[in-house]
């Protein structure tokens, strides 16, 4: 009989180019974006040190080459996975090319892929491209990005992937994702996380390392700015040691060998 695993806790975190201003009318060269980018990565760099904890980091190729000796140090402790090629402009062929390109910087196998914004991919292509799972769903409704309420909540198959959507509440779909952390109360987001923790087992929750600079300056809506910088560090670290109590930290893959045994 299989022994029901521990609680796990899978925090993501999607590298990539700083190119959210240009939803929003405001230039920004690729020179900055990775600069942001890149700074956002050394604000949590010292998170990628805890004892024990292993993330899974979702880069770009692009950033990686950028910047191919910070993710190459990274994917000692953690896994690395594709977030595509580049984070504006998407093709098929992107896939593999990114994941080729990942694991020459790494020397390991990448397994992983979470779309950019979260957009639709075909399962076959992903496939195609020797990805094992996926991780580009959010099942539930956000206003003029998506509507996702009909999909499963939580780890499923689909055209032999594995996909791993990322967590959102059991009975209201609330999604736990990096917007919500940063516009409701802390002791709120916390209740909600445990709810789903203890109902699935799991969480699977991202963030993106730019939002832990200072983006005030850029015209982006208050909630995309809210507790930026250094005030949304301490309050990740906090959130961090209060799931610690209940769940280990590991990368998606580990969670997806874990529960295969």
């Amino acid at each position: 009989m299989k022994v029901k695993s521990e609680p796990s806790v899978l925090l993501t975190f999607d590298a990539e180019e700083f190119d959210i201003p240009l939803e929003y009318q405001f230039e920004i060269d690729m020179v900055k974006q990775m600069e942001i980018g890149r700074l956002g990565l050394e604000a949590i760099m010292h998170l990628f040190d805890i004892k024990d904890f292993s993330f899974t980091l979702f880069t770009t190729a692009n950033f990686a080459q950028q910047y191919p000796a910070d993710i190459s140090r990274l994917s000692v402790l953690h896994e690395i996975a594709s977030h595509t090629f580049f984070h504006s402009s998407f093709k098929n062929e992107d896939l593999a090319a990114s994941k080729i390109t990942l694991e020459e910087i790494c020397g390991k196998s990448v397994t992983g892929l979470r779309m950019p914004r979260m957009r639709p991919v075909e399962m076959e292509v992903v496939k195609a491209a020797g990805y094992l799972y996926d991780s580009s769903v959010n099942p539930t409704w956000l206003p003029g990005r998506y509507n996702n309420i009909h999909l499963p909540r939580v780890t499923y198959t689909e055209k032999k992937i594995l996909r791993i959507p990322a967590s959102v509440t059991p009975k209201c779909r609330i999604p736990l994702f990096w917007l919500t952390f940063k516009n409701i109360a802390y002791p709120l987001y916390l209740k909600l996380a445990l709810q789903t923790l203890r109902k699935d087992g799991y969480l699977n929750l991202y963030f993106h390392p730019w939002e832990f600079t200072n983006i005030n300056n850029y015209n982006l809506p208050r909630y995309i700015k809210k507790d930026c910088g250094n005030k949304l560090v301490h309050k990740l670290e906090k959130l961090i040691y209060d799931l610690q109590k209940e769940a280990n930290f590991i990368s998606i893959q580990q969670y997806l060998d874990q529960e295969a045994s």
